[in-house]
C-alpha cells in the first residue's frame, strides 16, 4: 500500500510496529533516532512517517520540525507516538507540525484508520 517511515529508538516497539505495518499491506523503513529519521525522509520520500517524540540524538519534535520545514519533505504527513498522551506533549507534537498524535497503547484498528486518513490528504 504506502511507503511508511517508522522512527523508533526502543528495539522492541519498534519490531511490533514494524510487524503491524507489515500486516496492514506496508513497506516499513526504519530510524532509531531524529537525525535518521531526517536524512531517510529525504532520501526515501515516505508517504507516511510514524514518529517517535522521544528519542536519541534529535528528538521527534525537533526531527519533525526540520523535516515539515525542508521543501522535500513538508508535504508528507507525520503521525506522533508516544507513551506519553500528555495534554502538552499533544500540543507540543502538533506545534512542532505532526499531523495527527496517537498514545502507544495501539488500537490496530484505529491505527489503520488514522494511516488510511492522512495517506488520502497527501
Amino acid at each position: 500500500m504506502a511507503i511508511i517511515l517508522l522512527v523508533e529508538d526502543d528495539p522492541v516497539q519498534r519490531r511490533m510496529f514494524e510487524r503491524i505495518l507489515f500486516i496492514l499491506g506496508h513497506e516499513v523503513l526504519l530510524a532509531s533516532d531524529g537525525l535518521a529519521a531526517i536524512q531517510m525522509a529525504i532520501e526515501h520520500l515516505p508517504e507516511l512517517i510514524l514518529m517517535d517524540l522521544e528519542l536519541p540524538k534529535m528528538n521527534g519534535y525537533q526531527a519533525t520540525a526540520q523535516i515539515k520545514s525542508h521543501p522535500v519533505t513538508r508535504t508528507i504527513p507525520i503521525l506522533a507516538i508516544t507513551a506519553s498522551a500528555l495534554p502538552s506533549n499533544r500540543k507540543r507534537a502538533f506545534d512542532a507540525g505532526c499531523d495527527q498524535f496517537m498514545s502507544k497503547s495501539i488500537d490496530i484498528n484505529w491505527l489503520d484508520s488514522q494511516i488510511r486518513q492522512l495517506l488520502t490528504r497527501s
